[in-house]
C-alpha cells in the first residue's frame, strides 16, 4: 500500500477545519492536493469519518469547502458543558487500566444517556454526506461497540450504509444518541482513539490532520504510539494552531464555528504545504 490520509476527530468545527486544510494545500500546491485526496487509503474518525466520506465523494474540494462557510446548515446545535462532559467520563473511568473495559463503560453511558432522537441525528449525518454511496476506494471508519466495547472499522465491504458507519464514528457518548447497525449499537472511534493513525499500517507514507494543539494529549489513544507502529512509513502530522483552537471557541460541536474553523485550516494548510510535498514525493 502506497499512501494514506489520517483524519482525526473534532466535532464540527473540526469537519470545517479538515476541509479548510486540505483547501490551503490546494491553495499552495493543487496537484499536490490531488495526489492526497487520491490516497490509496484514507482513515476517518470522528469528525474525519465525514471528512472523509466528502472528499471521496467526487465531489469538488472547494465545493465542499464552500459549504462551511454557508450560514444555513443542518447540523444540531447543541449546548455542551465540555468540562462536565469530562468530568462524567472521568467517574465512570475512575479505576479502570483495561481499555476495552473503559469502551464498555463510555458505552453505557452513552446507551444511558438523554440525547435527541436518532432519526434527527440521523438526518444531520445524511445532510454532511454529498453522496450517500460509499466509494470504490479503501476507506475505514472506526467505531465502538457500545456494550461490548470492541472496535468495529467500517469499510465498503462491510455491508452497512455510509451514512450509518460515519453517524456511528460521530456519536459522542453522552452527546448523541448510539447508532444501531443490525442488532447491536455503536458509539464514537474517537472513545478508541482520536486518530487511530495504526489503522494506516502497511503504507508507505502517512498524512495524519488533527485539529488539536501539537502535544496535546488524546484522552484516549496514544499518537506516538499509533506512529511507531506506523514503521517504517514516513509520517507528517498537521496541527491546529493557536489561531486555530481559538476558532473552535469552547464548543467544537457548534455549527457557529464552521466558518472561522475552516478558515483557519487553510492558513495551516498553506503553511504546512512544502512539508506535505516532501511527504509525499
Amino acid at each position: 500500500m502506497g499512501s494514506s490520509l489520517v483524519l482525526a476527530g473534532g466535532g464540527v468545527a473540526g469537519i470545517a477545519w479538515e476541509l479548510g486544510v486540505l483547501c490551503g494545500i490546494a491553495d499552495a500546491d493543487p496537484a499536490l492536493a490531488d495526489r492526497i485526496l487520491a490516497a490509496d487509503l484514507v482513515v476517518g474518525t470522528s469528525a474525519g469519518s465525514a471528512v472523509a466520506a466528502q472528499i471521496t465523494s467526487g465531489v469538488p474540494l472547494d465545493d465542499l469547502y464552500a459549504a462551511q462557510l454557508r450560514a444555513e446548515t443542518a447540523e444540531i446545535e447543541v449546548d455542551v458543558d465540555t468540562e462536565k462532559l469530562f468530568a462524567d467520563y472521568g467517574a465512570v473511568l475512575n479505576g479502570v487500566s483495561d481499555p476495552t473495559e473503559a469502551r464498555r463503560r463510555l458505552g453505557a453511558l452513552a446507551l444511558a444517556a438523554r440525547t435527541v432522537e436518532p432519526a434527527v441525528r440521523l438526518a444531520a449525518i445524511d445532510a454532511r454526506l454529498p453522496v450517500k454511496a460509499w466509494p470504490g476506494r479503501d476507506v475505514r471508519l472506526p467505531a465502538v461497540d457500545a456494550e461490548s466495547g470492541e472496535v468495529a472499522v467500517f469499510t465498503g465491504d462491510s455491508g452497512v450504509s455510509l451514512r450509518d458507519a460515519v453517524a456511528a464514528s460521530c456519536a459522542v457518548p453522552g452527546i448523541w444518541p448510539p447508532v444501531a447497525i443490525g442488532d447491536r449499537s455503536y458509539v464514537d472511534g474517537g472513545v478508541r482513539s482520536m486518530t487511530n493513525a495504526d489503522l494506516a499500517a502497511g503504507a508507505d507514507r502517512v498524512l495524519i490532520i488533527q485539529p488539536v494543539l501539537e502535544g496535546t494529549p488524546q484522552p484516549w489513544g496514544n499518537l506516538d504510539d499509533e506512529i511507531a507502529a506506523l514503521a517504517p512509513a514516513r509520517v507528517h502530522v498537521i496541527s491546529a494552531d493557536q489561531a486555530s483552537v481559538d476558532a473552535f471557541g469552547t464548543n467544537a460541536l457548534s455549527p457557529a464555528t464552521r466558518g472561522p474553523s475552516a478558515q483557519a485550516g487553510r492558513a495551516v494548510g498553506r503553511a504546512h504545504a512544502d512539508a506535505v510535498a516532501a511527504l509525499w514525493s
